[in-house]
């Protein structure tokens, strides 16, 4: 007696026409960002300071900033021919830093026997399908595969199935003595022999036998009648062979012959299973890009089955699955801050994400973080300057260009040492890096407040979120701006723009007032421009060349020498009762 044999799933990942996204793990990438409205010390130092962390083998740090660029920092990144930071403008929660990028794909074309067994070893409950090159067109998943299993077997209606003669094969693990059309899919009506001969003559008669595929037994009047009627397929199933004078007609009249292994209920069975997975996949549930955001996509990922949706390029091409359960995990960016230390001037939606490090030499702000981190903050002009120290102190070498780098950002945020916040420390490091770079400190200095001092071209708005900071003092929300000219005149000529500029900055951020210093680098002293709140300038007792105008004489410094003037006004506002934020 011939021993019975059983199908069984595949182990998975055999010989399958599958396509695995294989990458070296989710590793994190590390984003150094300077402040929200970048100057050049800030971009300067987010560049820096991603070198020396791939330097020291972080080689997944890299820069970033999150503001547009002003003139100053494009002239410094052409003229030493370095590319600017990646521009990213904010870190709402997106998909592309909580999706798994490990997922494996199906092809269209696959069986569904097949695609099932890679399912069945998953560890999720969908996997995409996809075409050969890559790019999404379905999702398998149970429920639906359910659901079309059911209306294939419905005793009440015919059995058709789309396939092809090696799908076929494949699925049945069939011996194959003839082979037409072999890779065709069409749609076939499947015939069972196993009543009488007269009986199966009736019951072929009803159907396309062009398009229908036979099973039967080891029955040669079947064999032969079913061939010269011109059936597509005839499976033979036991592994029983027919004889050599069926085998020559089959050949004759272009007919397939496949000997299943199976008993005829398995290998009924099985041919369900054939079927493309094309055919059992649902069309119906829409990819997310990695660009989306996580709100805008949460409903669709409530909704979707196995609550998990892929994941694809602009091109369609999958990259990867976001599940709910990806959710919970840490997002895949850590975040290092530098030449800034508060919320308010950090990158939009940096409290999403771990801060591993923080370097600035400003006053110390509200920032509070969920870990420890490593906080290096320094009463330098520049953090340009403490960022150089850093590579000598862990003896890292600097090139010509990085170190051009470097002695652009603090000869900028000095006012090529002229500035009251100029220590000695950073002279002695802009002579350093002046050697190393073989740059003549004038005259590079000139070059960068020529190139800072051009506002030919340039709206008011854009001038005033520039190098816009935000501040919080005594309750009240204000934003202070800086330019440097070498010629104020220009912008006082623009007055009524640059108030109109500065009014809508404060109404957007609700702010008590906005102000902008117009730094006059050749004499080194400022102008400043204010919008604010009625009750709030009519404190003001600062001296007044014009209406909304003020002389900022010798000020040139907005940290070390606006900041405590207008934080003294805004606490007088305070003190005479004026409501918090209001």
């Amino acid at each position: 007696m011939k021993k019975e044999a059983y199908p069984v799933f595949p182990n998975g990942e055999s010989a399958l026409n599958t396509r695995i996204f294989r990458m070296t793990g989710r590793e994190k990438r590390v984003y150094v960002f300077g402040h929200r409205n970048p100057d050049t010390d800030s971009v300067v130092s987010a560049a820096a300071y991603a070198g020396l962390k791939r330097a020291q083998g972080m080689e997944n740090c890299f820069a970033a900033r999150a503001g547009k660029t002003s003139p100053q920092i494009d002239y410094v990144f052409n003229r030493f021919k370095t590319p600017l930071p990646e521009f990213i403008p904010d870190l709402l929660p997106k998909v592309e830093y909580y999706y798994n990028p490990h997922c494996k794909t199906i092809n269209r074309d696959m069986s569904v026997w097949d695609a099932m067994g890679i399912l069945q070893t998953s560890e999720t409950s969908a996997l995409p399908v996809v075409d050969s090159e890559g790019r999404y067109e379905a999702l398998l998943h149970y429920r639906f595969f359910a659901q079309n299993i059911i209306r294939l077997s419905n005793p009440r209606q015919k059995t058709a199935i789309r396939t092809s003669i090696n799908l076929l094969a494949s699925v049945l693990h069939a011996q194959t003595l003839v082979l037409d059309r072999a890779d065709e899919i069409s749609k076939s009506p499947i015939v069972i022999a196993s009543a009488k001969f007269e009986t199966f003559k009736t019951l072929l008669a009803t159907y396309p036998p062009e398009n229908t595929i036979v099973i039967t037994g080891n029955r040669e009047e079947i064999h032969n009648f079913a061939i010269e009627s011109g059936v597509r397929a005839l499976v033979i199933t036991n592994g029983d062979m027919p004889g050599r004078p069926c085998r020559e007609l089959a050949e004759r009249k272009g007919i397939s012959i496949l000997i299943s292994p199976y008993d005829t209920s398995s290998t009924t069975m099985l041919l369900i299973y054939s079927m493309p997975v094309s055919a059992m996949a649902n069309a119906d549930v829409k990819p997310i890009l990695r660009s989306d955001a996580l709100r805008k996509i949460a409903p669709a990922l409530a909704n979707a089955p196995g609550k998990s949706l892929p994941v694809v390029d602009d091109d369609r091409v999958v990259v990867g699955v976001l599940s709910e359960s990806d959710l919970y995990h840490d997002p895949s960016i850590e975040i290092i801050m530098v030449d800034h230390n508060e919320a308010s001037q950090a990158v939009e939606g940096v409290e999403n994400y771990r801060i591993l490090e923080i370097i600035d030499h400003h006053r110390l702000g509200a920032m509070h973080t969920r870990h420890p981190i490593t906080f290096i903050n320094k009463p330098v002009g520049a953090t340009s300057t403490i960022i150089a120290g850093l590579y000598r102190e862990n003896h890292i070498p600097l090139t010509a260009k990085m170190a051009s780098l470097l002695l652009c950002g603090i000869l900028a945020d000095t006012l090529v040492l002229q500035s009251s916040t100029t220590t000695a420390a950073d002279r002695e490091m802009s002579e350093d890096l002046a050697n190393i770079a073989n740059l003549e400190i004038s005259a590079l200095g000139g070059d960068l407040m020529l190139a800072a001092s051009n506002m030919s071209g340039l709206p008011a708005g854009e001038l005033v979120r520039q190098d816009m900071k935000i501040y919080n003092e005594c309750g009240q929300r204000f934003t202070v701006s800086q330019i440097e000219v070498g010629d104020p005149g220009e912008a006082l000529s623009r007055k009524d723009e640059f108030v109109e500029a500065l009014e809508r900055e404060r109404t957007a951020h609700q702010a008590l007032f906005s102000a902008i210093l117009i730094t006059d680098i050749t004499l080194l002293t400022s102008l400043m421009i204010l919008a604010g709140k009625p009750d709030f300038v009519q404190g003001i007792n600062l001296p007044r060349q014009e209406d909304a105008v003020y002389l900022m004489k010798d000020v040139v410094s907005r940290k070390k020498q606006l900041m405590p003037i207008l934080c003294e006004l805004v606490d007088e506002y305070a003190g005479r009762g004026a409501v918090p934020g209001s």
